[in-house]
């Protein structure tokens, strides 16, 4: 038996949790949501990084969909709501494959059924607008996590890559982190600045995420986790889910995409847009100036190093497709996890391991978060404080 082979026997058994894949965003800005165009029971390659048949060769079992909007748009909270309303439609369309999951035993059941965990991460503070109100309601609709900022800081929080502002989290993000905690929404800390991944941290009482974050001692840019924060997720419970985008784990990597980031702008687009227009653009780049290429080992040098760091019971996966133009070779879609940790096997991890990044850790987490949940909401209800009234 190949390890290759190994690799697909265990996640039969031991399917991957994905922390982050942005097709509900793919799909707005290629069609329009428009799911005849984009029919994801069928292979979309080409078009797309992820659809059925290449989530089943991943040996994907549960899926946080990104329901992402941009933080420049000025109706942040209605494009939301569109993208949950993608995710229900995805899940509507195909019944016999994803299952609704709201809670870590909803994803246990849909492992038992052999249909993938469907669960929402909203990605970005503005999405709730500054309202722990319009937070509860997201919570409701099903969203289990959110990442306090994205690219851009918010009134309450720093990004990783946005100019200083809060200096971490202000009064009102440690209440927005409070009251994650009370309804259970995970508090994910992909994106932010390390400054808001530590006030977190010492505010947040359930374990925290990072749905798509490398290490920063691997590759050092603003988007990754440090050591001294990887240090603190054993007393926190949490989990630093890899991901995959060669400018986080590759210096090289992100170099040139800096240099593509400048030429979609000069030519009047977003360098997070991935529609045709975008990719053609992108394509004469790269002729130009050739790409460099991370690879499955590249991104096995981050998990060595954050199991070194954090320990194996404080690592997951979370890819971040169809949210990003390029991505390792060997990673090349949703089908490659098991490269991923055929490539791990080789390197000494045991299934024991392995069954831990690829579901188990991630299914605990949620699960200690409902916990933590539990016992908040016996000792307090909602809260109704405003960033007006705490920040000033």
């Amino acid at each position: 038996m190949t390890r290759l082979d190994e690799a697909r026997e265990l996640l039969r058994e031991f399917p991957v949790v994905d922390g982050h894949n942005d097709l509900p965003w793919a799909l707005r800005s290629q069609v329009r949501y428009d799911h005849d165009a984009r029919d994801i029971s069928r292979d979309q390659s080409g078009r797309l990084h992820t659809d059925l048949p290449r989530l089943d060769a991943g040996g994907v079992g549960a899926q946080y969909w990104s329901v992402y909007v941009r933080s420049d748009l000025p109706d942040a909270v209605p494009a939301t709501l569109e993208q949950i309303d993608c995710v229900r439609q995805l899940i509507e369309r195909h019944p016999t494959r994803l299952r609704a999951a709201f809670t870590a035993a909803d994803m246990e059941a849909a492992r038992a059924e052999g249909r993938i965990a469907s669960l929402m991460g909203a990605e970005g503070g503005h999405s709730i607008a500054d309202s722990l109100a319009t937070l509860r309601g997201l919570y409701l609709l099903g969203v289990r996590y959110l990442t306090l900022t994205h690219n851009d800081n918010v009134g309450w929080a720093d990004s990783a890559t946005d100019e200083p502002r809060a200096g971490g989290l202000t009064a009102f993000g440690r209440e927005v982190v409070r009251e994650m905690n009370r309804i259970g929404m995970l508090v994910d800390l992909s994106h932010v600045a390390a400054t808001t991944m530590r006030d977190a941290l010492d505010t947040s009482t359930a374990p925290v995420i990072f749905s798509h974050s490398s290490a920063r001692a691997v590759c050092d840019h603003p988007r990754n986790i440090p050591d001294d924060v990887l240090e603190r997720l054993p007393a926190n419970g949490g989990v630093a889910m890899v991901t995959f985008v060669p400018k986080f784990v590759l210096r090289a990597a992100a170099d040139w995409t800096a240099a593509a980031d400048e030429n979609m702008r000069a030519h009047g687009l977003h360098p997070l847009d991935t529609g045709a227009e975008a990719m053609r653009i992108h394509r004469d780049f790269e002729e130009r100036r050739p790409r460099p290429l991370a690879t499955v080992a590249t991104v096995a040098d981050h998990l060595d190093h954050m199991r070194e760091v954090a320990g194996v019971d404080h690592l997951g996966i979370g890819g971040d497709y169809d949210g990003t133009a390029f991505t390792p070779d060997g990673l090349d879609d949703v089908s490659g996890y098991p490269r991923l940790l055929a490539e791990l096997l080789d390197r000494g991890w045991s299934k024991a391991d392995l069954a831990k990044l690829t579901w188990r850790n991630a299914v605990r987490v949620l699960g200690a978060a409902e916990d933590v949940a539990r016992r908040t909401q016996a000792l307090r209800g909602p809260s109704n404080a405003t960033r007006e009234a705490l920040d000033g």
